[in-house]
């Protein structure tokens, strides 16, 4: 038996090497480094694959093993590299479009387990109440435990208007809850809207799409103009207010929105910041993982058109506020880095998420791909948001209270990267000042004191821009400070 599998060991050591030199030469094609490859390592790859092969319990395929072998060595690198099968990479291509099927979750994995990064507004999942920071253990009777996140994600989607029971772990809770969520067809919204009492704007971004920045553009020149956007919710609604050419102050609202697209993440920030400033810096090993994205057309956008042209110039200097907290991710921190670097705005609410990562997409030759980690995100002053994330200027609890459950951050994830070289945050004396002097036009409420409305928001999802949002409360009585003192 010995000598049979050394047989087979040797000869799928001679197809792997074979492979495995394949790809070296194109790699080095392409990047000019060669490296040696590990001989030793690969023999003993050869040998477990030979062993399975021949002795396990049930028969398999070399292709499925081969795809658990890629499979295994990407989920082993980082939270965020993972193979892409071939209907998870076109699941991903749909899903920057900002249609996909499934539960609306960005999640991660966690010793094993599916820890929920941020629910998407208004998507099945968010409605049913699951929260950031919930440990998914088991999807209907099957434990997560032993799965990759690849697999758990696909037990998550299915058909619309069928059903998945969600067992879920939740600090704070003496047993685990069970959730029922209804899958459903997904059309994420990227931006909404809304013209606030008092000559105030309010827009939201949910995810970084690849119409994101056009979308942007539209929502605040009908701030600008005063005209109502038929496609508002019944929760972004269009209230009367001042003169439309006087916006007073705007609020950029980034709570929860776990990202998406770098080239929108730098559109959004471009429409509030003079051309051609720094907005967002990479570094990784290869060279072309050295990048320098500044405010321009030809970084912001794929077609060659500029969607921001048409913006009034005003929205470069009206007083800004962005909300963001620990649902805050990836593309989400690099506008709050790069707003809050320039001192073009404010940025208030609690810390982060910390997912500084870039990944890379890699198309195999099989239609799969892998989604490969290839550098870090820096600010415009250098600092690292990875498994830092961005420290707001001033620190408002999503309460009263204050904070009403877990914050799962990028630094709680297993295997996560270091934060790599950067500065570290600045002092924000300024926006300090700011507050004091808001606290003397508007008497926030009591940290000390628990409402009813402390209740609803503990609750779940609490209604952006509502009256049960302490967190644009706040931002609302900065803007009105603001606004004082520029007068």
């Amino acid at each position: 038996m010995r000598s049979k599998l050394q047989k087979i060991g040797l000869v799928i050591f001679g197809l792997i090497t074979g492979i495995f030199l394949s790809v070296s030469i194109s790699v080095v094609a392409a990047k000019n480094a060669p490296t040696a490859l590990p001989i030793e390592e690969l023999r003993s790859f050869a040998d477990a694959f030979a062993a399975i092969k021949q002795g396990y319990v049930e028969s398999i395929d070399d292709k499925k093993l081969i795809t658990y072998a890629i499979s295994g060595m990407l989920a082993n690198l980082d939270p965020h590299s993972s193979y892409l099968d071939g209907d998870a990479f076109k699941d991903l291509q749909i899903s920057t479009q900002g249609e996909f099927g499934g539960l609306g979750l960005e999640v991660g994995m966690e010793d094993g387990f599916v820890k929920v990064i941020s629910p998407i507004d208004d998507t099945p999942a968010w409605k049913a109440g699951v929260l950031a920071g919930d440990v998914i253990i088991k999807l209907d009777e099957t434990l997560v435990k032993g799965l990759t996140l690849n697999d758990a994600v696909k037990k998550m989607r299915g058909k619309p208007k069928t059903s998945i029971k969600l067992t879920i772990i939740r600090k704070g809770e003496s047993k685990p809850l069970e959730i029922i969520v209804v899958r459903d067809k997904i059309k994420v919204e990227s931006v909404r809207s809304k013209m606030l009492d008092g000559g105030y704007g309010y827009v939201r971004i949910i995810q970084f799409q690849e119409e994101s920045t056009a979308d942007l553009a539209k929502h605040l020149e009908k701030l600008y103009k005063g005209a109502k956007d038929p496609k508002d919710t019944k929760d972004i609604k269009e209230s009367k207010a001042g003169k439309p050419d006087d916006l007073k102050g705007l609020i950029l609202d980034l709570r929860n929105d776990p990202g998406g697209l770098l080239n929108s993440a730098i559109g959004v920030s471009a429409a509030f910041l003079p051309a051609d400033t720094l907005v967002v810096s990479t570094d990784g090993r290869t060279e072309d993982a050295k990048r320098r994205f500044t405010a321009t057309v030809a970084d912001y956008t794929r077609r060659g058109e500029d969607a921001l042209k048409h913006l009034p110039p005003a929205v470069k200097t009206v007083p800004l506020i962005v909300l963001v907290n620990s649902g805050s991710a990836s593309a989400s921190e690099i506008v709050a880095g790069a707003l809050q670097d320039h001192k073009r705005a404010v940025v208030m609410g609690t810390q982060t998420f910390g997912k500084g990562s870039v990944q890379t997409i890699v198309p195999l030759s099989n239609t799969s791909a892998i989604k490969l980690t290839t550098a870090r995100y820096f600010t415009p002053s250098g600092r690292s948001i990875q498994a830092k994330g961005i420290t707001p200027d001033v620190i408002v609890e999503e309460s009263a209270t204050g904070p009403s459950r877990e914050r799962l951050r990028e630094a709680d994830l297993e295997r996560h990267l270091e934060v790599g070289s950067g500065d570290e945050p600045k002092d924000a004396k300024d926006a300090e000042k700011l507050v004091k002097d808001a606290d003397k036009t508007a008497k926030p409420a009591s940290r000390n004191k628990k409402t009813s409305d402390d209740d609803d928001v503990r609750a779940g999802p609490i209604e952006y821009a509502g009256k049960n949002d302490y967190q644009f409360a706040q931002a609302m009585n900065l803007l009105k400070a603001l606004q004082i003192i520029k007068r």
